[in-house]
């Protein structure tokens, strides 16, 4: 239906109610846009599934606690003086250096990928012995004495393990003899160990370890001074914990970070008899981060979307005004729909090329339909061209967004302010102009 304008007043209440009915078309859209990214959120769901599958199968996140030196006690029985009571004092090393060299690896089940990894971990320190316990009627059992390591995934190590303790090289033995502080992991132990475990003596140690873990690790700092190094290839670690690390370098060859804790920085002391501590509580590492996945992204992409239809819209309406030839309020529907469908498109492609080819597929596809769909309506050879460069820069626009994660709010905000300026600026010359002479609505 065509309205006849007979002066600006008419004009700009005719345009204020086109404006008005497509602020109500935005707002009905909210639904399916709000429905893709349910979608969104249940394909994501479903390949977390299939990554906590992979590494259920390779190994889960790995945390390592350890050495320990563990010593039985015996005490009598408080309740009953004929009984006596064994129980297992735990101590832990003076120095602790740990060096990691973390190998990162991708394991893809069907459309879905996980990040795992393998770990090879020199460690190295000493212990000091102490001269015993103050605890009258304890009878410490050195004859029994034997070394801990806390794995939480057994089914990562690899290979023979071997622990170097003074002149004794211990093999490891699966399974903990003790779980007062982790409930996995290997044991080294030895007949003859006592002789090396003399009251107040030094007892130096040093093993490797080949070990396979998914999406992190994490190391517990037991020593009374604890230094660790990680190194790896991977260019986007996540550091985690209790401690960050004192330095850390990242580039594109990938990063290496130090720790160093001291006994004062922790909760828990030296030693101590039974489970009375939970060193784990204060380990730290670092997470295999991959940065904004396809799945972030496209849902991200999703909740920009109204600001997708409104700026297209706003291109829309400019050319309509430019051109003078009025677009009908069913034509911005059927643009919108091709906007939403965008969304679930860009999903569907990133499945399968990635985001980035997705998104250049998808952005593409709609800008050519758009601008093949305004050359109809219009008619005119120069206004689907600015359709199309308009299209372009806000398709860029967004897709800078989605990239970067820190500085996104910023870009936005930036990238809406001189979005505002040019449509006042334009606007601006507007009301110096005549008005079109009909407007369809």
């Amino acid at each position: 239906m065509k309205i006849e304008i007979t002066n600006q007043g008419k004009w700009y209440n005719s345009l204020t109610l086109k404006i008005v009915l497509l602020a109500v078309l935005g707002l009905f859209l909210l639904i399916p846009l709000q429905m893709i990214k349910e979608v969104i959120e249940d394909r994501q769901a479903n390949a977390e599934k299939v990554q906590t599958k992979i590494s259920s199968e390779w190994a889960n996140k790995q945390c390592f606690i350890g050495p320990l030196l563990n010593i039985p006690v015996r005490t009598v029985s408080p309740g009953d003086q004929s009984k006596t009571i064994t129980q297992i004092w735990h101590i832990l090393p003076a120095e602790m250096i740990l060096e990691g060299e973390i190998i990162p690896g991708i394991r893809y089940r069907s459309i879905y990928q996980s990040v795992v990894y393998d770990a090879n971990l020199k460690i190295k320190g000493h212990f000091l012995v102490p001269p015993g316990l103050a605890l009258p009627g304890t009878e410490i059992l050195w004859n029994q004495a034997y070394y801990t390591v806390g794995i939480s995934d057994n089914r990562g190590l690899k290979g023979d393990i071997l622990m170097h303790v003074g002149t004794w090289t211990l093999r490891a033995e699966p399974g903990v003899k003790d779980q007062d502080i982790f409930k996995s992991g290997i044991s080294f132990a030895e007949t003859e160990l006592e002789q090396q475990l003399e009251p107040g003596s030094t007892v130096a140690f040093d093993m490797n370890i080949s070990l396979a873990g998914s999406s992190g690790l994490q190391i517990t700092p037991l020593g009374k001074k604890t230094r660790v190094r990680l190194q790896s290839s991977w260019d986007s670690p996540g550091f985690e914990g209790s401690f960050l690390p004192v330095s850390r370098v990242i580039d594109k060859n990938g990063f290496t970070a130090d720790w160093e804790v001291t006994h004062l920085n922790r909760n828990f002391p030296q030693d101590w008899i039974g489970n009375a501590f939970h060193p784990e509580e204060s380990s730290f590492g670092v997470q295999l981060v991959q940065p904004v996945d396809h799945y972030q992204k496209s849902w991200r992409s999703a909740r920009y979307g109204i600001l997708f239809i409104a700026l297209t819209f706003l291109v829309l309406l400019f050319v309509e005004i430019r051109s003078k030839k009025p677009i009908p309020v069913i034509h911005y529907v059927l643009v919108s729909l091709a906007l939403v469908l965008f969304f679930s498109l860009l999903t569907a492609l990133s499945e399968q090329l990635g985001f980035n080819a997705a998104y250049l597929t998808a952005s593409g596809a709609t800008i050519v339909l758009i601008t093949a769909f305004t050359a109809r309506v219009i008619k005119d050879k120069k206004i689907p061209w600015l359709v199309f460069g308009l299209l372009v820069v806000l398709y860029a626009f967004i897709y800078v967004l989605l990239t970067l994660n820190d500085y996104a709010f910023l870009a936005g905000n930036i990238g809406l302010f001189l979005i505002l300026a040019v449509v006042m600026g334009v606007v601006g010359k507007w009301s110096l102009t005549s008005p079109p002479k009909t407007l369809e609505a």
